[in-house]
């Protein structure tokens, strides 16, 4: 089994990135410890408190759950004509993808990063057009196009990373993201941008040269990037803010103050002075003077332009809703008249008089003559019968004066309605007019009332109009040029108080941005170290043979400075140096990837792969098998891509023993590419049990338990694969994953978290298992490899069949079986 130091990744307790509650609740705890007041402690706690983001969880990568490469596939692209894919195992570990220059393996690598990026820093990195433009393959004629696919953690089949260009434009592609139950999306704007700027995860040759010789700017920020800060100087940039808006409204007041002393002094005007001489003070203007100025009148002025404000204020009678009121008066009157003249106001008026009649019956049953007329003839019963029904009948008849005298009462209320009471002050030559107009409404005569309502309206209205013109001619005349300038004095006193108001708050918010400005200086050392800790591991391996030493890596300035840079300083043979000037290239780019690797591998890093292309160039074998070593450890906790066409890295994998991948790419006419697997984890245990099982002259015991003990291997490793890629399926987090797979000793416990994806099956559910996946005589093999551990050991009749019988069981439970 592989075990996997914790020295190969800094501990994510303390590089926490973006996002991490640690760095809040440090920050709280260091905060309301402090000697800071709490005015300006308020305002940290608002800053913090407001960078926070929220992102969709269900398509941006995090920590918890990284992203792994299953495949690429690329058609169309640079060296690559028809369809060729590259298969990748999605998990830790080192995969050397070989093949000579020209081969088309680096058009892999640029299909990757251009998936994922749109573009490459390879390419851009060329000068000119030409190399931008004229990447596509003219072999195949096919459409260029990507697909990468990516296993997430979580999910139980792959998604997919889907890259096309659209007719003859090759500078922009088209990039989809299909995930299994979110559906196919744009993968621009998913929120994947940051992290891949941050946490890049794809190194080229000529990115070693950017790391060391772009600007320093960007050297500061691809190491800042990382260390999770970004959150502190969010909230500095909104201190900032605050502190430049609050200063800049103080700036221009004052600005202004000169320019009114200035013109307050060309008024010959007794509170002209008063005002000079309150804006004068050497200091904070005098509020309470100006604001009287402002405010206040001479008393002699104040009652007669109150006077006038008044009567413009005052509005009469709306003289179209007076007309239209007064209208609808007249036309009922004149319904009512036309009623009156009509049957149906007889009837009306007989049926009111037999109603009286019936109620006069009902009061005085006994009465033997009518009280009317004093006839014999009584008002009995028979006759109050056929009365009721006659006043029914002559009710319905008058139903239309009924309703005229209605809409005459309506037309009255709706006049009376616009007869507005007299207000409570009034100019003299509008008393009598309003009086008038008030006594409308208690007219009852309806054609009087309409005839003395509209002449009443149209006096008021006129006399309101001639009043009102009046006081505004008298307002607009009255002390117009001193009045000009209090209005002016009186914008700036406004702007002026709220200046003066910030002031307390731009000391506050200084003394803020000092304390926050310490807080990130130390926390950026301590977020720093474990960076630079890694940084020189991988220097100690690298520069084999080599008199430089890399004593500290530093970042100067801050993320929003001018000047800021990162710093890296060596000594040779103990005597401090410059880096640039004194490593050779190979040592500079061994220095790179010493800056670049623990980037990619911070723990922070959504993504569990790193792409690396060509990074042998210009090295020694000794920093060749050092870069061996430190791909292995990186290997560890990340998918680590390396492809290169220098035999020398293969080598120094397999003169150290280490365990590692290879894919050879291989170039046919027509710009076909073919990639076959050199050897992998499993193979390289099945070559060592091949090669034993060939070996004549050994011993009996060679067989019977050396060689059950390497398929044993062989098994192991295949299990293991599988229970690593069931686990991360399943979205168990790496950490526990890797606890998982290292705590299965017992092969049973092993073959059970691999097919199963926990190791506590029974063996009768492991070996069902094994039957159904890989056929009857899967369990006997198992079961010998065991034996071999044993003191009487297995038989061995056929070594190599063993070996081959075992070769396809391990290709077989390799692979977890896809959810449907």
């Amino acid at each position: 089994m592989t075990e996997h130091p914790a020295q190969n990744e800094p501990n994510a307790t303390n590089t926490p990135g973006r996002g991490d509650t640690s760095t809040f609740s440090r920050l709280t705890a260091r905060l309301e410890n402090s000697a800071l007041a709490e005015e300006p402690r308020a305002l940290v706690r608002e800053v913090l408190g407001g960078t926070a983001t929220a992102s969709d969880v269900s398509t941006v990568p995090n920590p918890a759950q990284r992203v792994f490469l299953d495949s690429v596939s690329v058609s169309g692209f640079r060296g690559i004509g028809g369809r060729a894919r590259l298969p990748l195992t999605a998990k830790p570990g080192v995969t050397l993808v070989v093949g000579r220059n020209g081969s088309g393996k680096s058009s892999f690598a640029d299909g990757i990063e251009t998936a994922f990026t749109g573009r490459t820093d390879r390419l851009d990195s060329r000068r000119g057009e030409v190399w931008r433009q004229n990447w596509r393959n003219l072999h195949d004629g096919a459409d260029p196009r990507i697909e990468v696919r990516l296993a997430m953690a979580g999910d139980p089949r792959p998604s997919t990373l889907t890259c096309t260009w659209s007719g003859d434009d090759v500078t922009t592609p088209d990039v989809e993201f299909r995930r299994p139950g979110h559906g196919r999306r744009p993968f621009a704007g998913m929120g994947w941008e940051q992290s891949l700027n941050d946490y890049k995860p794809f190194l080229s040759y000529a990115d070693l040269d950017k790391v060391l010789n772009g600007r320093p700017s960007e050297q500061y920020d691809s190491v800042a990037a990382i260390l999770g800060l970004g959150e502190l100087t969010d909230a500095d940039e909104r201190l900032h803010g605050m502190e430049k808006a609050l200063a800049s409204a103080l700036r221009q007041v004052e600005a202004e103050r000169p320019v009114l002393a200035e013109a307050l002094s060309a008024l010959h005007d007794p509170r002209a002075e008063l005002a000079l001489a309150a804006l004068d003070t050497g200091g904070v203007p005098d509020f309470v003077a100006l604001d009287s100025l402002v405010t206040a009148l001479p008393e002699a002025e104040e009652g007669r332009l109150r006077v006038l404000r008044l009567t413009a204020a005052l509005t009469g009678p709306d003289l179209g809703e007076v007309g239209t009121a007064v209208d609808r008066l007249r036309e009922a009157a004149a319904a009512l008249d036309d009623v009156r003249d009509s049957d149906a106001e007889d009837a009306h008026q007989r049926a009111e008089l037999l109603a009286k009649a019936l109620d006069h019956s009902r009061r005085h049953g006994n009465e033997s003559t009518c009280p009317v007329c004093g006839s014999e003839r009584p008002l009995d019963a028979t006759w109050a019968e056929l009365a009721a029904e006659q006043v029914a009948a002559l009710r319905q008849e008058a139903a239309t004066a009924r309703q005229a005298r209605a809409g005459l009462r309506q037309a009255v209320d709706a006049v009376r309605y616009l007869v507005t009471p007299v207000p409570a002050w009034l100019p003299a030559p509008l008393v009598d007019p309003w009086e008038d107009w008030q006594a409308c409404r208690l007219i009852d005569d309806a054609e009087r009332l309409a005839a003395r309502t509209e002449t009443a309206a149209l006096v008021l209205a006129d006399a309101c109009v001639v009043m009102r013109d009046e006081a505004l001619r008298d307002l607009a005349k009255l002390d117009e040029e001193w009045r000009a300038w209090v209005g002016r004095l009186g914008g700036w006193l406004d702007r002026t108080r709220t200046a003066y108001a910030g002031e307390p708050r731009i000391r506050h918010i200084k003394a803020a941005r000092k304390w926050l400005k310490e807080a990130r200086a130390e926390l950026r050392a301590e977020r720093l170290r474990p960076f630079e800790d890694h940084s020189q591991r991988i220097w100690e391996e690298l520069r084999q043979q080599s008199n430089v030493d890399l004593r500290s890596v530093r970042l100067t300035g801050s993320e929003k400075a001018t000047v800021r840079k990162l710093v890296m300083d060596v000594s040779v043979d103990g005597t401090e140096a410059a880096a640039l000037g004194v490593m050779s290239q190979g040592e500079l780019h061994s220095l790179a990837l010493s800056l670049f690797l623990p980037r990619a591998a911070a723990p922070d890093s959504p993504f569990g792969f790193v792409v690396i292309d060509d990074p042998v160039q210009s090295m020694d074998p000794a920093k060749v098998h050092g870069l061996a070593k430190v791909l292995h450890d990186l290997g560890e906790t990340r998918q680590v891509v390396v492809f290169t066409h220098d035999t020398r890295l293969q080598r120094a994998f397999t003169d150290q023993d280490l365990t590692v991948t290879v894919m050879e790419v291989e170039r046919e006419g027509g710009s076909s590419v073919r990639v076959r697997p050199v050897t992998d984890p499993i193979d390289q245990a099945l070559a060592d049990a091949r090669a034993l099982a060939r070996t004549p002259g050994l011993p009996p015991v060679a067989m019977t338990h050396v060689l059950p003990g390497l398929c044993r291997t062989v098994l192991e490793r295949a299990f293991s694969e599988a229970a690593w890629l069931r686990l991360h399926r399943a979205g168990v987090a790496e950490d526990e994953a890797e606890k998982a797979v290292v705590g299965a000793v017992r092969l049973l416990e092993i073959a059970s978290l691999g097919l199963f994806g926990e190791p506590s099956r029974t063996a009768g559910e492991v070996y069902r298992e094994l039957r159904r996946r890989c056929g009857p005589e899967a369990v006997d093999l198992v079961r010998r490899c065991q034996e071999g551990a044993h003191e009487s050991g297995t038989s061995m009749p056929d070594p190599l069949r063993f070996v081959n019988e075992i070769k396809a069981v391990a290709l077989a439970v390799r692979k977890p079986e896809e959810a449907p």
